[in-house]
């Protein structure tokens, strides 16, 4: 059908008749002007899209009714612009649509139908580990290793990039998805055939939302959402509350934006935002440079919230002609978005919107400060670390409490490295990173890290030669200002030389620590520590031998690895004694904001980004070199261990099959609260002992070989053996955290996936028991994928992540919630139960409707 809003459309430019876009303002309705900016995007997008069919009228007057209907849980779909995804998710993605091309083709179909409809960049920068450091030759060894392991997954991709229609690849070794996205992919406006609109996105991954900072609507997705979203699909979203969060004040000199958004992240989940969007306004955001605006929207997943919108503004404009966008393009931006009452001005209070609620943040009382030891929520002041850090060593075992017995807080263990003695103690630091796009996008914090590096060799400060020190930027641009600056030969001095351009260990590609560390951290059962700029410090994730972990800003994860350790009070204890046999102290060293900014004008310049950015999809060589298949249906490779055919189409009919009730379902896990999709889905290195390691050694392969769970994600066989394989699950079945489970009939403890595999063989059902929040933390497909294939037919928990739930439904596992007030342990549960679900005629399924569970105790 033709749309019904098509009389809105009209010349942006008289001038310019075949220029045109849909305003806004000719609904002649008042509520327009009251709507948050992030909802106008979805009510743009409603409005150009309304086809009646799959976005209708009603969608588009729900949407401009959100003071009303957002409380109603009303669905309304919205169609971004485009879909960016990493290759850890990527790979699943493009191997899913040549799945797709052979059973069309089975079906008796047209194969080469199957494209994205939906642009799509697919950035690769997940696949490169910190295997070397503190050389030369770091990055180029990196690098190496890099295409050594993953040489047929890159050809895969380039196989794609070439076979599909719509799909554009950025290299490896180009930088981290977000900033590349920030720095380059975002369009701000697109301008199809004359037709301005707003850029918006979806990502598959869950800090999507960092390009929030820009002012482009966008927020992760599991890959199941957006291979929908390729081919054509809305995404259908609960019309969210949208929480106005004012920032007034100027920060402290010494505060850099990490410390405002560690601060934000506690504030936020203080307040409550799962679900909802932040949008953010106030006197305060003009303080904020885009790059501090986008650190604070990329750690939106951390505070729970869908988005985390600054809309459109001058700083904004001026960000585009920083990073080198053309100067006609960002002309026709800012005179676009004023047009369609998408620009902000943030001094002008009458622009203010009406929101669900306001909070407000002074930002002259944020303090420097980190968070951890476990999640990024939990903000603690440097002036607070080594106390912190000492409650938490006695604390019992949990999110702040690691359960050290009184008497051993002060073990110590001697060790040998590289010839000399060392020790290492509880809080030693054997990791510092600086990692991760949520702080390298941001010059101010990768230049005090700079100045601050320079400021203590001149000092006579150094590193411990066991710590492992790395620096991966998120783009070419940064080494561009770090060496015309002249601040890198001092960063390497500190071991802080460029290792990569990904996330490295902000993602748990963090490498192997020295064996004698490793043997010092077993004996002494050590609390060591990983200092990094990164988003997640969950359980596990950056290394299984660091079990504390701590987000800082660039500059303080300097100062800790200079340190040593997290057990110091920077305030009354030295870094350490210069030449002169005097102390010296971190605000010695610590440079001004005056001394940053001036180095930031005059070296983060537009000619950088254009230089980086004009040869990015070209500048690989090992890439260029790729030699990839050419046929429109991909041939697959029994032989390979990474890219496998996946047997989810193996069984696809032209018709529906009706479901069917559940029955007798064993219970495989039985969990507890806070279950992360970093405790699900496979990610880091392969351990030598588990059931992925012993699938690949009998593909011929030796450990070294092995490679990590994020770059075999093309390969199920792999990644269901790898699912719930992470090592501090907790399984109420057993004692200790461990990836292990009881297999019920024969009450052995097993590897999850062999105890699966035996109920699968007997024909027996399988479900999970959890409790609140189940799934958070990054969107990972193979979160919901690996459960799929390892028989779970039902997840029965007390709350969800709203990215994992979505794909527990699109792979055809049942979330099933508690009754308000209910949990396993208030009904009695205690897993070693069968379980029989009663599951209505497909005509009378719906979302949010009770179903009738069955329980008897195991014969």
């Amino acid at each position: 059908m033709s749309n019904p809003f098509q009389h809105l459309v009209e010349p942006l430019n008289p001038a310019e008749p075949k220029k045109t876009f849909f305003n806004l303002h000719k609904l002649n309705d008042t509520r327009y002007a009251r709507l948050p900016f992030s909802i106008r995007v979805l009510l743009e997008s409603a409005i150009r899209n309304c086809d009646e069919f799959l976005v209708k009228s009603k969608d588009v007057n729900n949407i401009l009714n959100w003071k009303v209907t957002q409380y109603e849980n009303v669905e309304v779909p919205f169609r971004p612009a485009r879909v960016i995804l990493q290759d850890f998710t990527g790979v699943p993605a493009v191997v899913d649509f040549a799945a797709m091309r052979d059973a069309v083709k089975r079906l008796g179909g047209d194969p080469e139908k199957i494209n994205p409809v939906c642009p799509a960049d697919l950035v690769i920068d997940h696949s490169i580990q910190v295997d070397f450091n503190r050389r030369e030759d770091s990055l180029q060894k990196n690098q190496e290793l890099e295409f050594e392991r993953n040489r047929e997954r890159f050809e895969f991709l380039k196989w794609g990039s070439q076979a599909f229609q719509n799909m554009r690849i950025i290299p490896p070794g180009s930088g981290i998805i977000h900033q590349v996205n920030l720095e380059y992919l975002a369009r701000v406006v697109f301008d199809q055939d004359g037709l301005y609109y707003p850029d918006s996105l979806v990502g598959t991954d869950s800090h999507t939302t960092m390009i929030d900072g820009l002012g482009v609507l966008g927020w992760g997705v599991g890959g199941i959402e957006a291979e929908a979203v390729m081919l054509g699909q809305p995404i259908s979203m609960v019309l969210p509350e949208v929480i106005g969060y004012k920032l007034m004040g100027s920060p402290h000199h010494l505060v850099t934006s990490t410390d405002i958004v560690l601060t934000v992240t506690k504030h936020l989940r203080q307040v409550g935002v799962v679900g909802k969007f932040v949008e953010f306004f106030g006197p305060g955001v003009a303080q904020l440079s885009i790059a501090d605006r986008a650190t604070i929207s990329n750690m939106c997943p951390e505070y729970g919230a869908t988005a985390a919108f600054f809309p459109v503004d001058l700083v904004s404009i001026r960000y585009l002609q920083q990073t080198g966008r053309e100067e006609n393009k960002v002309k026709y931006i800012q005179k676009y978005l004023e047009a369609a009452g998408l620009f902000r001005d943030f001094s002008n209070t009458e622009q203010d919107p009406d929101f669900t609620q306001v909070v407000e943040l002074d930002l002259s009382t944020v303090v420097p400060c980190c968070s951890g030891p476990k999640r990024p929520q939990d903000k603690v002041a440097v002036s607070d670390m080594r106390t912190d850090f000492e409650s938490c060593l006695g604390a019992k075992q949990g999110f702040k409490g690691f359960h050290i017995p009184q008497g051993h807080h002060n073990d110590k263990v001697k060790f040998c490295y590289n010839d000399a003695d060392y020790e290492l103690a509880h809080g030693s630091v054997v990791i510092a990173a600086i990692t991760s796009c949520t702080n390298t996008s941001n010059p101010s914090v990768m230049l005090g890290a700079g100045l601050l590096a320079k400021n203590a060799v001149e000092a006579g400060l150094t590193v411990k030669p066991y710590i492992k020190t790395s620096l991966s930027p998120g783009s070419g641009v940064v080494t561009y200002y770090l060496r015309d600056s002249g601040v890198m030969p001092y960063l390497s001095q500190l071991g802080f030389d460029v290792v990569g351009y990904g996330c490295m260990t902000c993602i748990g590609n963090s490498g192997p620590l020295p064996e004698s560390v490793v043997e010092a951290i077993t004996q002494g059962d050590l609390v060591a520590v990983g200092v990094l700029s990164g988003n997640r410090n969950f359980e596990g994730r950056v290394h299984p031998n660091t079990r504390a972990n701590y987000l800082a800003s660039p500059p303080l994860v300097i100062a800790y690895a200079i340190a040593g350790t997290i057990r110091i009070d920077f305030e009354t204890e030295p870094l350490g004694i210069n030449a002169d046999g005097k102390p010296v102290f971190l605000r010695d060293i610590w440079p001004t904001r005056d001394e940053i900014q001036a180095v930031e004008r005059k070296y983060v310049i537009p000619g950088m980004f254009k230089e980086v950015y004009e040869k990015i999809e070209k500048v690989n060589e090992s890439w260029n070199n790729l030699k990839a298949p050419t046929d429109q249906l991909y041939p697959w490779d029994p032989n390979s261990t990474y890219i496998k055919s996946p047997p989810f189409f193996d069984n696809l009919t032209m018709e529906l099959v009706p479901s069917t009730p559940i029955t007798d379902a064993y219970v495989l896990l039985n969990l507890g609260d806070s279950v992360t999709t970093d405790h699900i889905s496979p990610a880091g290195n392969i351990a030598r002992n588990s059931p992925a390691a012993r699938y690949l050694t009998n593909k011929g392969l030796t450990p070294r070989e092995f490679n990590s769970y994020g770059s075999r994600r093309g390969n199920d066989a792999v990644m269901a053996r790898g699912t719930f394989a992470n090592i501090r699950l907790f399984n109420k079945f057993i004692t200790k955290q461990a990836p292990l489970t009881i297999h019920l009939p024969s009450n052995e403890t097993l590897d999850i996936f062999d105890a699966a595999e035996r109920y699968i063989q007997a024909g027996q059902n399988l479900i999970l028991l959890t409790g609140k929040e189940y799934g958070s933390g990054s969107s990972r497909d193979w979160a919901a994928k690996g459960p799929f294939l390892l028989g779970i037919k039902a997840v029965l928990a007390e709350s969800y992540e709203r990215i994992h739930r979505s794909n527990l439904v699109g792979m055809g596992i049942i979330p099933l919630q508690y009754l308000p007030g209910e949990n396993a342990e208030a009904l009695g549960l205690s897993g070693q139960e069968l379980y029989t679900i009663l599951i209505p005629e497909d005509k009378d399924l719906r979302p949010g409707m009770n179903v009738e569970i069955k329980v008897k105790s195991v014969d």
